[in-house]
């Protein structure tokens, strides 16, 4: 009998007791509860089932109809046998699979879309991000026992795709694909944009960060004159973005793509040209430095920290994120950040998100916070209108 709707399948791991992981924790809740909202909206999504390990957020859902799967906190959590326990007990066959903090951005239009796809076809694959999965959608759900389950999300499509077989179809990449809740700085980012859903705008509008240097760094996005640094593992999609969308001129430092699922950050083989600079340079001259190139640093600065031999608690990197040194315990990450507020130029760090889905928001939020009276050349091409039109 063909299949009306697709199963989803939404895991929400909350970790951590100090006051910055629980303020993750919250967005991650909250942004959980929004995804259910949008796929109770779409109409053709149904099972929706919640998988977690925090006894709050089944309490919250406790009177949604949705189906709660309490994680064992008895074991390590391995994501990909969990998942595929989860299909296998409610035998699904027509799948949309999404990490807590990811699609935060996505509209119920786009979820709905997702699954009309997956209805159509009996084999199938959709990806936000085929080499690094936040959210994916699969038919067969059945297939997830033909390949070597991973235990991070982010390898999924690659082994249902490339291990598993299924024909794979990339979703375009914007901010709403694109865009995964990973660290604060993600939620820095999230306070400008207008679409965050209900649930995550009042976890948002709750909190106290310090947005101003997002917003400083914003200006120069949208100047003819300036040059932004992209640093850690951005993406070549990234920089085809900016340079059609910014107005600014766009300096790349591109390493370690894939440090985490190509196992070189476990084998310690991560190496950094910036890593070296810093070493030989020191913190402040470090960013003294690559502020003679640019006015604006955007920095995944884990692939440094990597190549130091640093991995410090989730709540020190969090904190840095947060440009709060006084609360971080480590020295070397501590050191780092306060060299970083001290920098000439406005420094944003955070994780890869920070250079991934985060850029697709700050980018076109900046033109509409700083209203420059600039048009947008790239709206120009050779064979069209030769007017330049201003971003509307």
């Amino acid at each position: 009998m063909p299949q009306d709707k697709v199963a989803l399948v939404v895991m929400t791991g909350l970790h951590g007791e100090s006051e910055v992981e629980q303020m993750m924790n919250g967005a991650l809740a909250a942004a959980t509860l929004d995804t259910v909202d949008k796929a109770l909206a779409a109409g053709n999504i149904g099972p929706i089932i919640v998988s977690t390990n925090s006894a709050s957020l089944q309490e919250t859902l406790r009177e949604w109809p949705v189906l709660v799967e309490r994680d064992s906190t008895e074991e390590p959590f391995h994501f990909g046998l969990r998942l595929r326990e989860i299909i296998n007990q409610h035998h699904l066959e027509k799948v949309i699979y999404m990490g807590g903090g990811s699609g935060v951005l996505l509209s119920v239009e786009e979820l709905r879309q997702i699954a009309e796809e997956l209805l159509k076809e009996e084999r199938l694959l959709i990806t936000n991000n085929f080499y690094s999965t936040d959210f994916c959608g699969f038919t067969p759900g059945s297939h997830i026992n033909a390949i070597h389950v991973p235990p991070y999300d982010n390898d999924l499509g690659w082994r249902m795709g490339q291990g598993g077989g299924l024909p794979n179809v990339s979703l375009p990449r914007t901010a709403s694909t694109q865009l995964d809740i990973d660290t604060p700085v993600d939620l820095m980012v999230l306070t400008y944009d207008p679409t965050v859903g209900k649930h995550l705008r009042a976890h948002l509008d709750s909190l106290e960060m310090d947005t101003a240097p997002i917003r400083q760094a914003m200006r120069f996005l949208v100047n003819r004159t300036t040059e932004v640094i992209l640093a850690g593992r951005v993406s070549s999609a990234i920089l085809a973005y900016m340079e059609k969308e910014a107005a600014c001129r766009v300096r790349v430092f591109s390493e370690e793509r894939g440090m985490r699922a190509s196992g070189r950050q476990t084998r310690g083989e991560v190496r950094s040209l910036l890593g070296h600079l810093y070493q030989s340079a020191g913190p402040r001259r470090f960013f003294n430095t690559l502020a003679e190139m640019g006015q604006a640093l955007f920095f995944d600065n884990r692939v440094l920290w990597v190549h130091c031999g640093v991995w410090p608690s989730a709540s020190d990197r969090f904190y840095s994120d947060l440009r709060q040194p006084d609360k971080i315990e480590d020295d070397f990450v501590r050191t780092l950040t306060e060299a970083a507020l001290e920098s000439p130029i406005p420094v944003i760090m955070g994780g890869h998100s920070l250079v991934s889905g985060d850029m697709y928001v700050i980018v076109d939020r900046a033109w509409d916070i700083t209203q420059v009276d600039l048009p947008r050349w790239v709206n120009h091409t050779f064979w069209g209108d030769p007017t330049p039109k201003k971003r509307k």
